[in-house]
């Protein structure tokens, strides 16, 4: 068995986006009144100000789900080479991405939405190549 699978550039990213979506879930959950106050705070001027708390549960339960569905597709690559649970996991971090840009935007935080663009364009190459 190769180290690195036979798909190397899928399981890198795919191990890069479960570490970014897994760690930020599990920030949201150890600290979430933390989080909750930050966001409010963050969004005070936008139309969202008064979903934070509903938004935010909706971001940590697709962070979670997409960082689990991407690492039972590691595994699935290592065993069987199926990539269908890795790609669903991997666009699902993309739509969560779009989620976040769309806040980061209406917060007029440009800067945010701007450093959101690195980690879509790593998506994006990951649903790229597991369905090539």
């Amino acid at each position: 068995m190769n180290f690195l699978s036979n798909y190397p550039a899928e399981v890198l990213i795919l191990l890069f986006l479960i570490v970014t979506f897994l760690q930020s879930g599990a920030d949201k959950l150890l600290d979430w009144k933390g989080n909750v106050s930050f966001i409010k705070e963050h969004f005070k001027n936008s139309p969202l100000k008064n979903s934070v708390p509903l938004l935010l549960a909706i971001i940590l339960i697709v962070e979670i789900l997409a960082g689990i569905l991407m690492l039972i597709g590691v595994f699935q690559l290592y065993t069987s080479e199926a990539k269908e649970i890795a790609s669903f996991g991997i666009a699902l971090s993309a739509v969560t991405l779009i989620f976040l840009l769309i806040g980061q935007r209406l917060a007029k935080d440009y800067a945010g939405a701007m450093s959101l663009a690195v980690y879509f364009i790593i998506s994006v190459f990951g649903v790229f190549l597991l369905n090539s």
